[in-house]
């Protein structure tokens, strides 16, 4: 006798079920699949324990009629696909013909459809894979799937279901991912009788997104087209705090996905601007041709493949890098764009009396200009000279090399500005207060100083101009063997940081040059960092700045910005709001933290209760 036998179609359903219905979520999700490739407009799915009890989908989609009932509680049969050549671009989200009979194999199915052609509807009952009952059924246009007791007639899978909590979260998740992808669609969710939520239909994918998300803040929108691709969707503020549903989510010609390379891409093209151990949040909406994707990867269709996944990572960094330009824009126009009225003086009379009153020649805050006159002993470091003043007058926490701020400052004059920002004054020797309008503008000055100074550290890598300068007293490093390795293999690399390394002998470099833009820095420091970092980079990104490098400048920057505590003169802290302006970035320091917040009058004013 033969010990190769056929798996009946129950047992063949079963094993189905394993890879398709791993939880109530499962069953929800290729229910909902079903209802938008039937066209439905609204959408509501109840859930009794935890999914487990009952599960019922109402969708008003075109129906079935009593013979299409019958067939789809079969294997494989499908009203989506007619023959293999379409395997190559699938455009519908259910596909295969599985769902249905698998779900049935495992519980209590009840299914009632009727067309719009069709006045009477027809009702099918499944008990655990055996077909009950077919009858005629005065149902409403559109389909109704009710699942009863899942898992009933399998305890084992049962017991591998986590609480009925986590499950129910599981739902939410697959009617949010949906909800997202189809905007256009009413979905409604019930729990146990109560109503969890309900999304409208909308034309506007960002309505969609801030009530999926309950975030009303401020939004990096996404678009842009290239052949084929198109991209749209909205992504939070590194900085901003949203609802734990406020994760990126990843639609694919409106199938919601997991993919490491889109996410990666995102979080790429927000280099610089996304906090550490932080990941994007939001919605990216990719739409491509059909035949340039592969759904039939994955037994939950969770994951898919590109036939050109290098396009679309490039692409998609391309699309968010140019979004956050554009934010950027946006932002320096809301903030240093001259008002069109000033009641205090004209915007000619104010424009002239701020230009008088900017520092020339334009230089970073504390970085001495070339050509002014210096007095001091020489800094063995970087080869500049420090202004001093005498003792009495210098307060521990003065950054170095600026003259000192005495002690009891007169605020600045009201007209001291830059285009449309007037400086107020400092704060806590940390933040600067200015006025804009009817806002108090309160600036990091660490964090604005910190992103000015990895912004060129970036733009000068990027056009592979990083100024040098040379040591008036070159240094001696000693460095491990496999440091000095690191030096010999990266050189090219090393140079082109800025720096200028020659090997003394044995274990002992010389260091001879430094980066300008960080010289105020210990020259062993930044070696040493860099060491730290080329030894983590495996080669050259063509598309930007790699991601050891990055952090590279985000640390040095750090270390060579502005402290709390610096007290800084009025020219100062206008120089300061020079360079945020001119800056290409400058809303969130390397590391995502914001540097400027917001206060509206009519805000103050309610704090003191004026109105």
């Amino acid at each position: 006798m033969s010990r190769i036998r056929l798996l009946s179609d129950h047992l063949a359903n079963q094993i189905a079920a394993g890879e398709v219905v791993e939880r109530p979520a499962s069953v929800v999700k290729e229910l909902l699949e079903n209802s938008l490739d039937a066209g439905s407009r609204r959408i509501t799915i109840q859930v009794e324990g935890g999914g487990t009890r009952l599960l019922r989908i109402v969708d008003d989609g075109t129906g079935m009629d009593g013979d299409d009932v019958l067939l789809c509680l079969e294997r494989h049969a499908t009203s989506k696909l007619r023959d293999e050549s379409q395997l190559a671009a699938i455009a519908t989200l259910g596909f295969r013909g599985e769902a249905i009979p698998s779900i049935a194999s495992v519980s209590r199915l009840t299914l009632r459809s009727r067309p719009d052609n069709v006045a009477i509807g027809t009702r099918a009952e499944v008990r655990y894979g055996t077909l009950h009952a077919v009858h005629e059924d005065g149902c409403a246009k559109g389909t109704v799937v009710e699942v009863k007791t899942l898992f009933g007639n399998i305890p084992a899978r049962k017991k591998f279901l986590k609480s009925a909590r986590t499950e129910l979260f599981h739902i939410e998740e697959v009617v949010k991912n949906q909800a997202l992808a189809h905007p256009e669609t009413a979905f409604e969710l019930l729990v146990d009788g109560r109503q969890r939520f309900a999304y409208p239909a909308t034309d506007q994918l960002e309505e969609r997104m801030r009530l999926v998300f309950g975030y009303q803040g401020r939004l990096l929108s996404l678009a842009g087209a290239e052949g084929d691709f198109f991209l749209e969707g909205f992504l939070c503020l590194p900085d901003m705090v949203a609802a734990a549903s406020a994760r990126l989510r990843l639609l694919v010609n409106d199938r919601a996905v997991q993919d490491r390379m889109l996410r990666h891409a995102v979080m790429e093209g927000l280099q610089g601007f996304l906090m550490k151990g932080h990941a994007p949040a939001g919605v990216l909406r990719l739409t491509l041709s059909a035949a340039d994707i592969d759904v039939n990867v994955h037994p939950a269709k969770r994951e898919i493949r590109f036939r050109r996944p290098q396009d679309v990572h490039r692409f998609v960094t391309t699309v968010v890098r140019r979004s956050v330009a554009g934010y950027q824009d946006a932002v320096r126009s809301d903030l240093f764009a001259p008002p069109i009225s000033d009641h205090r003086q004209d915007i000619r009379g104010r424009e002239s009396d701020a230009g008088k009153m900017r520092p020339q020649p334009r230089t970073m805050p504390f970085t001495r200009s070339a050509g002014e006159p210096v007095t001091g002993k020489p800094d063995a470091h970087a080869g500049t000279l420090e202004t001093r003043e005498p003792a009495s007058t210098v307060s521990e926490h003065t950054a170095p090399g600026i003259q000192a701020v005495p002690q009891r400052q007169e605020p600045p004059d009201q007209d001291e500005s830059v285009a449309g920002l007037t400086l107020i004054g400092q704060l806590f020797d940390l933040y600067l207060l200015c006025e804009r309008g009817e806002r108090l503008l309160v600036i990091d000055q660490h964090a604005a100083h910190e992103r000015i100074l990895y912004g060129r550290l970036v733009k000068a890598y990027l056009e592979r101009e990083i100024p040098s300068q040379n040591l008036l007293f070159p240094i001696t490093v000693e460095l491990l063997p496999s440091q000095g390795e690191l030096l010999e293999e990266k050189g090219p690399e090393v140079a082109r940081l800025g720096l200028q390394v020659d090997h003394f002998g044995e274990g002992t470099y010389v260091v001879k040059a430094i980066p300008a833009l960080i010289s105020q820095l210990s020259p062993e420091d930044i070696l040493l960092d860099t060491l730290e970092a080329l030894g983590n980079w495996s080669g050259t990104d063509p598309g930007g700045v790699p991601e050891s490098v990055d952090s590279l400048f985000a640390s040095v920057a750090c270390k060579a910005a502005i402290k709390a505590g610096n007290s800084l003169q009025p020219t100062e802290m206008l120089a300061l709001l020079q360079q945020m302006e001119e800056s290409a970035v400058f809303s969130h320091c390397p590391h995502g933290r914001p540097v400027i917040k917001e206060f509206a009058k009519a805000e103050i004013e309610r704090w003191f209760h004026r109105s």
